[in-house]
């Protein structure tokens, strides 16, 4: 049976790694936001905004863009795809120019699809270059969700603005009718990890970058640069926040250290030194074409941050 390659992950997108929630109806908490070092500044419209401020909430977040001089780390998280909120959303955010737009409860390609319709109609009406406007989704927040995740894969319009996938636990609990998401230990329960294991596969498969969810302890910063370290380590390329404090933790777990690019540097340099060799050894351990492959991307990345 054939196998298809996995996309190879875009070049020359924004930095990734901290992705820091404000409410749309805050001007204190997005200005705070916007000038933390979060590379990106997520101004939310959906679920921090009571349904009578939306409208406001549109306008301040609209004002907070076109005031800026770096709008291309402000995204919206708009509301969900199938709600009137969104095209609203949509056509008050749009003319400031944001980076991009978070789509919560995103399940499958058609609705980045139809999403890309919107953005399309929207950038020509304002005289913004077409696809200028880049699309994260949240791809596991509804039951239906979790069996599309495979979908962002395919070849749909709309898929050259698809940069990142995330998760979350918390609107998927409440569609399940569950009362905990986590065991004794702390740790999320089957479903959830399942959740977060079916974003990474996703994302890698589209060649997207998988963003791990937040974590809502956010006193617990030795906790946060734990799990950041280890979902890392996994594959994800960036973290949500929900307050300031946790972003520079963020920033530095998915930082690679001296050592990380050093030993990637020898690993290259390896199988430079022996062309067409399938396998090498470095440091007394066999290394063959897959450790190669990570090496490379990892110096791609850090040459890209």
């Amino acid at each position: 049976m054939a196998h298809t390659a996995p996309t190879p992950p875009r070049q020359n997108l924004p930095k990734m790694r901290s992705w820091l929630f404000a409410p749309g109806d805050s001007e204190k908490k997005m200005g705070k936001a916007i000038a933390s070092p979060a590379d990106i500044a997520l101004l939310d419209l959906e679920d921090s905004v009571s349904p009578e401020n939306k409208p406001a909430a549109r306008a301040m977040v609209a004002e907070q863009i076109a005031a800026s001089d770096n709008a291309a780390r402000l995204w919206v998280r708009i509301n969900p795809i199938s709600t009137a909120d969104c095209i609203a959303d949509l056509a008050a955010i749009i003319p400031a120019r944001p980076g991009g737009v978070f789509l919560p409860k995103a399940e499958g390609a058609a609705d980045i699809t139809q999403l890309h319709h919107y953005l399309t109609a929207l950038e020509a009406a304002n005289g913004i270059p077409q696809g200028r406007t880049l699309v994260a989704a949240l791809v596991t927040e509804t039951a239906a969700a979790m069996f599309r995740t495979g979908d962002y894969a395919g070849d749909y319009p709309g898929k050259t603005r698809l940069v990142a996938m995330s998760w979350g636990a918390e609107d998927l609990s409440s569609a399940l009718g569950a009362r905990e998401q986590r065991g004794p230990d702390g740790e999320y329960s089957h479903t959830y990890e399942m959740a977060r294991s079916l974003c990474l596969i996703g994302a890698s498969a589209a060649g997207v970058a998988p963003i791990e969810t937040v974590q809502p302890e956010f006193r617990d910063l030795e906790a946060l640069e734990r799990r950041a370290k280890s979902v890392r380590a996994q594959g994800f390329r960036g973290m949500l926040a929900i307050h300031p404090a946790q972003v520079d933790p963020i920033n530095a777990a998915f930082t690679p250290s001296a050592e990380e690019l050093a030993h990637a540097r020898a690993v290259v340099q390896a199988f430079a030194d022996h062309p067409g060799a399938g396998v090498v050894a470095l440091d007394g351990a066999m290394l063959d074409r897959p450790h190669l492959a990570l090496a490379q991307r990892l110096l791609a990345e850090a040459v890209a941050k």
